[in-house]
């Protein structure tokens, strides 16, 4: 479990295709605090530590499956790349963001960008099956970055990024055309399903 508050940069490495994909990913964490097995958030993807080491600079390996490939913009790692990296929820951290799982739900394309003062006003398009789990002032994980929706127009949405954010995490970078990652809010999930429910019950 993450919360949507990046706390590293990491860098791609190396990567390289051994049934899974393999890649190493250089970070500024201290892997000796890391368990082999533990889990960290890379762009908004729950990965499993499988290796790790601190020789020419600190780095932990992760295996990344077909469907993960599938189902986010991990497919489009490349080496130099820069990801989003936030290590999983301890009893007792602050919960800054929101809850988030890890677990993508789809791709949303940065269709708008927009400079407004020293912030930026990013518009998305997420696909049509997952619009109706946006919100005005709901929040959403973006490349494993807790957001809050700033307007929604059907399947297209609104950020605002503050100067910090895109200091802190990779948004500095981003550009019109990027798949980002996207998961909904698990608390809009269960709501839209009870919603549901209720419509199904018998009158």
């Amino acid at each position: 479990m993450f919360t949507g508050i990046v706390t590293d940069i990491g860098n791609i490495l190396h990567i390289e295709q051994k049934g899974d994909l393999c890649a190493r990913i250089g970070t500024g964490y201290a892997t000796e605090t890391i368990a082999l097995g533990a889990s960290i958030a890379c762009d908004g993807v729950c990965l499993t530590v499988v290796n790790k080491g601190a020789d020419q600079g600190r780095w932990f390996d992760v295996d990344i499956s077909a469907e993960t490939l599938e189902k986010t913009n991990l497919s489009g790692w490349t080496e130099g790349r820069k990801v989003n990296l936030e290590r999983a929820l301890k009893l007792g951290d602050e919960l800054g963001g929101h809850i988030v799982s890890g677990h993508v739900d789809g791709l949303a394309e940065i269709v708008s960008m927009e400079d407004e003062g020293d912030s930026t006003r990013v518009d998305l398009q997420a696909p049509d099956d997952l619009a109706r789990f946006i919100a005005p002032k709901g929040s959403v994980a973006l490349n494993g970055t807790s957001l809050t929706v700033n307007a929604v127009q059907g399947p297209r949405f609104g950020i605002n990024f503050i100067p910090h954010t895109k200091q802190m995490t990779t948004w500095g970078s981003a550009k019109l055309g990027d798949m980002v990652n996207l998961e909904i809010d698990t608390l809009a999930r269960y709501v839209a399903r009870l919603a549901d429910s209720l419509q199904e019950m018998p009158q």
